[in-house]
C-alpha cells in the first residue's frame, strides 16, 4: 500500500500532462501548456515518492521531489487557470492572492531558525506584492497583460529555484522523512529555496480552485440576487465598493443558482464545463486540505489526498473535452473515448 498509492498518482497525473500535451499539440492554447507543466510536474514528484517507496530516499529523489512537487506544480496549475481567465476581472483575485502569499511568506520565515530566513521572506514578499500590484493595476485598465505578468512571475520563480536546489549543500543523509508517514519534508533546504513555495503553491492552489469555482459560476445558469459590477469606467469609489463586495455577491449568487443548475442537469441541458469545473475544484482542494492535515500532525491521508486529486483533476479535463475524437493517444484512446462515449450517452 506504500508503494501503490503515489504509483497510481503518478500514473493518473501522467495520462493527464499526456492528454493536455496532446490537446495543446491541436489547439496551441497557453493555458493547455501551462497545465500540461504542471501535471508533469506533479507526476515527477509522485514518481519520486513511488521510487523512493521503493528503494529508498535518496538526495537527488529528494531534491527532484522537491522542485517539481514543492515548488512547481501548483505554480504551473495556477497558471493555466489564469490563461484560461485572461479575458475576465479574475486578475483582481488573482493580485489579492499573490498578495496573501507574500504575506505568509514573512509569517513562514518567523517559524526558520536562520537568521536570513527574515530578510529573504522581506524580499520576496516585496517582489511578490510589486506583482500583485502591477496584476491589479493591469486588470483594473482592462489589459490582458495581467495574465502574461503573472505568468511571467510564476515563470521567474520557477527559474529563480533550480539555481538554489544545485547549489543548496544537504546535511547527511541528504534527505528528510516524516517519521510517521515516510513522506519527505523540507527541512534540510535552505530558507531561500523554501520561501519560495509558499509564493507559488498559495497563489498558485487558490488560483487553480478558486479559477474553477469561477469558471461554474460563470456557466451555471444564475440567479443574481445580489448584482455588482467591476467596470472600470465607473468612479473609483463606486469601484472600490463593487470589489469589496464582489466576493460575498458572487458567493451568494452561486449558492442561490444551485438549484437552477441542478435542474439543468437533470433536464440534461446543463453545460458540460460545469461538473468538468467541479472536479477540477476538487481535485485543487482535496490534496492542499491533506497536505495543510499533514502539516498539523494529522498524516493518515496525505498519499490518499494526492492520488484523489490527481484522479479528479484528470476526469475534470476528461469531462470537458468537446469532442470525444479528440483523444487520440495510443494504447489508452481508444478505451478512453469508449468510456467516455458511455457515459455521456447514459442518462
Amino acid at each position: 500500500m506504500i508503494m501503490l498509492l503515489p504509483a497510481l498518482t503518478t500514473t493518473a497525473a501522467l495520462l493527464f500532462a499526456t492528454l493536455l500535451f496532446d490537446q495543446y499539440r491541436q489547439r496551441r492554447h497557453p493555458y493547455q501548456r501551462a497545465w500540461a507543466l504542471g501535471a508533469t510536474a506533479f507526476a515527477l514528484a509522485a514518481a519520486a515518492e513511488t521510487l523512493a517507496s521503493a528503494v529508498g530516499w535518496s538526495e537527488p529523489l529528494y531534491r527532484l521531489w522537491y522542485i517539481s512537487g514543492a515548488v512547481w506544480t501548483a505554480g504551473w496549475l495556477g497558471a493555466g487557470t489564469i490563461l484560461l481567465l485572461t479575458k475576465t476581472r479574475f486578475g483582481y483575485w488573482y493580485a489579492l492572492c499573490l498578495a496573501l502569499a507574500g504575506l505568509f511568506t514573512i509569517l513562514v520565515a518567523r517559524r526558520l531558525e536562520d537568521p536570513s530566513a527574515g530578510p529573504t521572506a522581506l524580499l520576496y514578499a516585496l517582489t511578490t506584492w510589486g506583482a500583485s500590484v502591477a496584476v491589479g493595476w493591469l486588470t483594473y485598465l482592462g489589459d490582458h497583460r495581467w495574465s502574461r505578468v503573472a505568468v511571467g512571475f510564476t515563470a521567474l520563480l520557477s527559474a529563480l529555484a533550480l539555481p538554489l536546489l544545485v547549489l543548496a549543500t544537504l546535511p547527511a543523509p541528504g534527505w528528510a522523512v516524516n517519521p510517521t508517514t515516510g513522506a519527505p519534508v523540507a527541512l534540510l533546504l535552505p530558507p531561500a529555496l523554501r520561501l519560495l513555495t509558499p509564493l507559488l503553491n498559495i497563489s498558485g492552489a487558490l488560483a487553480l480552485l478558486t479559477g474553477a469555482l469561477f469558471s461554474i459560476y460563470v456557466f451555471m445558469p444564475k440567479q443574481r440576487a445580489l448584482p455588482y459590477s467591476s467596470d472600470p469606467g465607473q468612479r473609483g469609489d463606486e469601484l472600490l465598493f463593487n470589489l469589496l463586495i464582489a466576493p460575498v455577491a458572487i458567493t451568494v449568487n452561486f449558492v442561490r443558482s444551485i438549484p437552477l443548475a441542478l435542474q439543468a442537469w437533470r433536464a440534461g441541458t446543463l453545460n458540460r464545463r460545469v461538473p468538468a469545473t467541479a472536479l477540477i475544484a476538487l481535485g485543487a482542494f482535496i490534496p492542499s486540505l491533506t497536505d495543510t492535515l499533514n502539516r498539523t500532525g494529522s498524516t493518515e491521508f496525505y498519499q490518499l489526498g494526492k492520488l484523489a486529486g490527481s484522479v479528479l483533476l484528470l476526469l475534470g479535463f476528461l469531462a470537458s473535452v468537446d469532442a470525444i475524437d479528440e483523444i487520440r493517444l495510443p494504447l489508452v484512446g481508444r478505451p478512453l473515448r469508449r468510456a467516455l462515449h458511455l457515459l455521456r450517452h447514459t442518462r
